[in-house]
């Protein structure tokens, strides 16, 4: 009895050892490697292991490189995956760049990847070029006259610039640049109406690809509306501008007039004020008489007798029109 527990308990562990083997060592993917003519050792996957990398990703892609045609080794695709790149991807990419005849090795592919572009998207927008699509860019010409201008740039992706290349947002910011630029230089809208490819040929001239990770095939102007009349507003707002300045320039000139009349009244009763003391002046040094002083008095009660009776006149003659 004892003895048979123990040959069990042998059993059991060589049993849990081949499961732990087989776990370990992925004999199955050996086997496929076999299978496929792909020369990879048992050691080398045990090696994965060891690395914490995972063979599948690793030989998976390796097989189907091989079978495309091309010269990968393993060491390159582990390396590739432990720098955290897509290594699946990066094949795909080769392989679909093979097909199409473009010359694109696996440093330069892995580069791209390690960039965070897609590298398999590339390699597709290489060969089947993409469309872009500007949104509507205003720009105004030297009639005044705002003209909205769409555009859709057909673009190819240029391997060789993807790594350190501008973008998308740039190539649709010196589009937009070109467009106010052709139509401001434009001394009618109409001109820029019934030309507009002359938008297109000025901007492709300038070379708007230089330091992106495109290179633009051709521009196409999708759509042309008219505008605002934007000189007319400016002159409207000149003008407002002109009158608002006038007004105040005139009511300081009204202001300093009502400040002047104030002072040549302040003269004035100043004058009046040295009347009487003038009089009392001549009076003691005899110069006038008391009777003269009298004369004066009579005529100016007289003056204001006559003004009394006047506007008395003048008052009655409005109540009978009334």
């Amino acid at each position: 009895m004892p003895q048979s527990v123990g040959f069990l308990v042998i059993i059991g562990i060589i049993f849990l050892g081949i499961i732990l083997f087989f776990s370990f060592v992925p004999v199955g993917l050996w086997i496929s490697s076999l299978a496929a003519n792909v020369k990879v050792s048992i050691f080398n996957l045990v090696g994965m292991r060891l690395r914490r990398v995972t063979p599948s990703r690793i030989v998976l892609p390796l097989i189907k490189a091989v079978k495309a045609g091309l010269t990968i080794n393993v060491n390159q695709l582990e390396a590739h995956y432990l720098a955290g790149g897509n290594v699946d991807g990066v094949v795909n990419a080769l392989i679909a760049a093979e097909r199409a005849g473009m010359e694109l090795h696996f440093e330069k592919a892995a580069a791209i990847d390690l960039a965070g572009r897609d590298v398999f998207d590339a390699v597709r927008m290489s060969v089947n070029p993409k469309v872009i699509e500007t949104p509507m860019v205003s720009a105004v010409a030297k009639d005044g006259i705002e003209l909205l201008v769409k555009a859709r740039v057909t673009v190819r992706a240029n391997l060789e610039r993807l790594v350190g290349g501008a973008g998308e947002a740039t190539i649709l910011a010196r589009i937009g640049e070109g467009i106010v630029t052709t139509v401001g230089s434009a001394t009618s809208h109409k001109e820029v109406l019934e030309n507009p490819d002359d938008i297109s040929k000025r901007i492709l001239s300038k070379g708007l690809d230089s330091g992106t990770a495109f290179e633009i095939l051709s521009i196409d102007i999708a759509d042309v509306d008219v505008g605002r009349n934007i000189g007319a507003q400016l002159q409207t707002l000149q003008a407002e501008a002109d009158k608002n300045i006038a007004q105040a320039k005139a009511e300081e000139r009204r202001a300093m007039a009502v400040a002047r009349e104030q002072e040549m009244r302040a003269y004035v009763v100043e004058a009046e004020a040295e009347v009487p003391k003038a009089m009392a002046q001549a009076l003691r040094e005899g110069n006038m008489g008391v009777m003269d002083y009298y004369d004066l008095q009579n005529i100016k009660a007289d003056t204001k007798m006559r003004e009394k009776i006047s506007e008395t006149s003048k008052k009655a003659i409005q109540d009978e029109k009334k």
